[in-house]
């Protein structure tokens, strides 16, 4: 951890909704003239896509079912750790993309599911941002989350998840319900072993929670909207955190507990702006000072 290079890290389960939380820090990044540098945790991946079908299949052989990306072993996490430790020493370290489609592969002259080359991290970013699946991972190899000063997780209660990323899935990547289904449960084991643990290590938790019925997320025809849901906002250290000032901003709110407030779900983006920008002005005048 460190006040003249601080890291920030956005921790979720395929379809939470992280990208969409990276879009609200990116309007303050922007606001604020922030150079930040942003790390998607797929960059961390081991394996290119053809390389992560080769490895599934071989595991499968093995009698290994639940090989994929939720696992230790398909992932870089030394090496994220490496990033983290090294950034927050002395603003350095090393990154790289992974190119998810052909808009983007096309940019680099390169194949979709391909990572572009490794390259240093600019020597005038002013803070490591990132988002994915292991920003608060801990294996008895590496310690990801120790290195952080923010880490904040995205957590929708599991069938609204489901939900999401069955229509993600379906509508951007073509798959079928089955074909879905059959990944939930291949990384079910590698889900609860190592990405639900994280959220015992976050700072923030934000978990967006349903007012509708969602108990067939197999069948559900709608993502239940922002206006349809309650967003619970956990605070593992309430100290510092100015509950009446965020109680009188957004409306129809209330605690739930002294570390919890809830929020209609609409109000997201709101809420997280007034609770993280100030949090990230005072680690750019920690860095000042610094």
């Amino acid at each position: 951890m460190s006040a003249k290079h601080p890291v920030l890290a956005i921790t979720g389960s395929s379809g939470a909704g992280t990208s969409s939380v990276t879009r609200t820090f990116q309007h303050i990044f922007r606001r604020e003239q922030i150079n930040a540098t942003i790390v998607e945790g797929d960059s961390f991946h081991r394996y290119d896509r053809e390389q992560m079908s080769t490895a599934m299949a071989e595991a499968d052989t093995g009698g290994n079912h639940h090989l994929c990306h939720f696992s230790p072993e398909a992932n870089l996490l030394e090496e994220l750790e490496t990033l983290f430790r090294e950034y927050g020493e002395r603003g350095g370290g090393q990154i790289r993309k992974y190119l998810h489609d052909t808009q983007e592969a096309g940019h680099y002259g390169q194949q979709p599911g391909t990572f572009t080359p490794w390259q240093d991290v600019d020597p005038e970013s002013e803070m490591l941002f990132y988002e994915g699946l292991h920003g608060a991972a801990v294996t008895d190899k590496a310690d990801i989350a120790q290195h952080a000063d923010l880490l904040v997780g995205v957590v929708p209660i599991i069938n609204l998840e489901w939900i999401q990323k069955l229509h993600r899935d379906k509508t951007t990547r073509g798959y079928s319900s089955e074909a879905i289904v059959d990944t939930i449960l291949r990384r079910m084991p590698d889900y609860v072993n190592y990405i639900c643990p994280q959220f015992s290590r976050t700072h923030v938790n934000f978990q967006r929670v349903p007012t509708v019925d969602t108990s067939n997320p197999f069948i559900a025809r709608f993502i239940p909207t922002a206006d349809e849901s309650f967003l619970v906002i956990r605070f593992a250290n309430p100290r510092g955190i100015d509950f009446p000032y965020l109680l009188s901003m957004l409306h129809d709110s209330f605690m739930s507990r002294p570390n919890i407030i809830v929020v209609p779900g609409g109000k997201m983006e709101l809420a997280m702006q007034l609770i993280f920008t100030p949090l990230i002005l005072r680690f750019m005048e920690a860095r000042r000072q610094a």
